[in-house]
């Protein structure tokens, strides 16, 4: 058996999606459970020519004979898991999905609080999407949890207890962290963060699963970097040097133009040490370097893309093992085998 978190390793936007969507159609997991805050997060699927934009159904949709589980430490907001079912039909989404009934639900009031705080959505960035208000009433003890939903009674699952049983039973479990390690509320640049922790540890127990029952942790870094929202930024620049690179990028949930900087090696040291990361996933590598576009095999990228990969495997001391040329999942050099 096998036990994997996958952890953005900055401020969200890695090319988590695409490399979920790799790994749970390469790998075949039984199970990919979704951890971290809530639908305030979206992710990229872009699987057979079409493109999904996702707020809570776990990435690895796309392969069809594994549960998706949504942990208790996840918000939930019915009306978004619900459409989700509705535009996923086709890959029986519904039929798979199930929801830990100790997950706490989103209702119009969070959202409307949250759109509605000058210090959350203005001068933080939140998404308006009522994370926020939610996990602070869940802090409280005042939230409905989903057990105390109707609507959702044919979805629950004790997630826990699936997931921890499927790993005795010697079969593999896929989690999916969502956000970045830098909007972490503890390890973040605080207070321009998210509200809760977003790390490895925090993502394990979001499912239920103890530390020992952890294998690998696999961390996902751009090839550059971008964050949706105020707060710090060193390697930052400017939006005409950002186009004049074709790095221009919108947010999933918030449609904003995401601010663009270069790598950034001592974030990357950082969130590698504080997850624990055993891998790490190198996505967009196409875009900063074009002449590697599409590339599949490690041999055929050019001198300097590999010197910046070695360069982040000497800093951070972990090895580089996914890397993404493009889109599509062929477009990904998958490096496993050779450095595990």
């Amino acid at each position: 058996m096998t036990c994997s978190i996958l952890v953005g390793g900055a401020w969200g936007d890695e090319g988590k999606g695409k490399c979920i969507t790799y790994l749970c159609e390469h790998d075949k997991p039984d199970i990919i459970a979704r951890a971290g805050v809530g639908p305030n997060a979206g992710h990229s699927v872009e699987f057979n020519g079409e493109k999904y934009g996702l707020r809570l159904t776990p990435s690895g949709f796309v392969h069809t004979d594994a549960k998706l589980l949504i942990g208790a430490g996840v918000l939930v907001d019915p009306e978004v898991l619900f459409k989700e079912f509705e535009d996923l039909k086709k890959y029986n989404v519904s039929e798979r999905t199930f929801v830990d009934p100790r997950a706490a639900i989103i209702t119009d009031d969070h959202r409307v609080r949250d759109k509605g705080s000058e210090h959350l959505y203005k001068k933080i960035g939140s998404t308006g999407s009522g994370c926020g208000p939610a996990n602070s009433d869940r802090v409280m003890r005042s939230i409905k949890l989903a057990k105390d939903v109707p609507e959702l009674e044919d979805y629950l699952l004790d997630v826990s207890f699936a997931v921890n049983e499927t790993l005795d039973n010697g079969e593999d479990v896929f989690i999916e962290g969502s956000q970045g390690f830098a909007l972490s509320l503890y390890y973040g640049t605080y207070p321009f963060v998210t509200s809760k922790d977003t790390t490895a540890s925090t993502f394990a127990a979001d499912v239920g699963v103890g530390p020992t029952k952890v294998d690998e942790v696999i961390n996902v870094f751009k090839a550059y970097i971008t964050r949706v929202g105020e707060g710090p930024f060193p390697t930052e620049m400017s939006q005409d040097e950002a186009e004049s690179k074709g790095l221009e990028e919108y947010g999933v949930v918030t449609g904003r133009r995401r601010r663009v900087g270069y790598f950034d090696m001592e974030l990357a040291k950082e969130s590698c040490r504080i997850n624990g990361a055993t891998q790490i996933a190198l996505t967009c590598v196409d875009r900063l370097y074009p002449d590697c576009a599409r590339t599949q095999s490690y041999s055929d990228l050019s001198p300097e893309t590999k010197a910046f990969i070695n360069e982040i495997e000497a800093e951070t001391g972990v090895p580089v093992t996914i890397i993404s040329t493009g889109p599509d999942l062929k477009d990904t050099i998958d490096l496993r085998s050779e450095l595990l």
